[in-house]
């Protein structure tokens, strides 16, 4: 049923929340507008002049009306601030167990792939009732995923990685936008969230099947640019730091300093290795800076990570990683 309120529809778990502190305070702004458009009224009419000649009365002040005017106002603004802190920190905290979809915005495409290879040009196919995080990069200007019915917004920006997570609750389409001007074309750069059935979405998965993860074309990045001389063929590592288990742990770092090994940080070792050497290791693996593209670079991002989730022994059942470091300063072989 559709609301009569001036507002998208609500489609996931956190777009209540968002709205509830949306007409919060649309109702606190509406209640003082008129309040206070009342209150000059009734002084222009209570204390008009009646006659040129009439001197007003003075009037004192009162230490109590002040202390109200200021307090109450306060406590008010301090409930915005609180509501929308507590907003802020359950939509931008990593989501756990989520699906991951890898996004690269370019004048004027959105480009998904799915953790188990599926592509998709400005479409999205998810599961109804499932987390799904999204890791976002963009190929030239900044850019921003909005997405009207999740409540759900945030800029791409290009040189990093922008992270943001819904969880659909009912079956639909929905409408996604750029909302970052992107050149000529931006009001074109749109598409849609297709929300599915859990069964449908998996033989919506199955029926897309037979594409290479990202995980695996990593994989293959890895070895063809030689990295795997530096970093083991079992990614125990070698004159380079070990990458098996590297990603989301902490790093210490030649600075006595440490970095939890994310996707930024990962992304940053693969193309400035001399930014956060890590400590034990100099600083002798090369820049891949301009010889890999941002969906081969998340390529690659995703196979370390795929190295967290893999037993040693399996690790060397596999051809080693090869493309590109993924640690602070990794020693890496120079591209073949």
């Amino acid at each position: 049923m559709q609301s009569w309120l001036p507002v998208p529809e609500s489609a996931s778990t956190l777009s209540g929340d968002v709205d509830a502190l949306y007409f919060y305070i649309w109702g606190v702004t509406i209640f003082f507008t008129l309040l206070i458009s009342v209150v000059v009224i009734f002084f222009v009419i209570r204390y008009r002049r009646r006659n040129p000649f009439e001197i007003p009365r003075p009037i004192e002040g009162s230490h109590k009306l002040e202390t109200l005017w200021s307090v109450i106002p306060l406590l008010i603004a301090i409930t915005f601030f609180v509501w929308g802190a507590k907003l802020y920190f359950a939509q931008y905290k990593p989501a756990q167990n989520a699906i991951e979809v890898y996004v690269v915005g370019k004048q004027w495409m959105w480009k998904f792939q799915h953790a188990t290879g599926q592509r998709e040009i400005n479409e999205l196919h998810v599961p109804v009732g499932r987390k799904v995080k999204l890791i976002m990069t963009t190929e030239d200007v900044i850019h921003d995923v909005f997405v009207p019915a999740f409540r759900i917004k945030a800029d791409v920006v290009a040189g990093k990685y922008t992270t943001e997570w819904f969880e659909a609750t009912k079956p639909g389409t929905y409408n996604f936008f750029c909302a970052e001007y992107c050149g000529m074309n931006h009001s074109g750069m749109r598409g849609y969230v297709v929300v599915m059935e859990p069964t449908e979405y998996e033989n919506w998965l199955s029926g897309n099947a037979g594409q290479t993860s990202p995980a695996a074309a990593g994989r293959n990045l890895f070895e063809s640019l030689g990295c795997i001389s530096c970093h083991g063929a079992n990614a125990e590592g070698g004159r380079g730091p070990a990458l098996l288990g590297v990603y989301g742990s902490k790093v210490v770092l030649n600075n006595n300093s440490s970095v939890t090994a994310d996707e930024g940080y990962i992304r940053e070792s693969i193309l400035n290795p001399q930014a956060k050497l890590v400590t034990g290791f100099g600083p002798i693996m090369p820049s891949f800076q301009g010889q890999i593209s941002e969906e081969q670079l998340l390529d690659v991002v995703a196979y370390i990570k795929s190295l967290s989730t893999t037993k040693p022994e399996q690790a060397t059942a596999k051809p080693a990683p090869s493309a590109t470091p993924s640690t602070g300063a990794k020693p890496s072989a120079t591209p073949k």
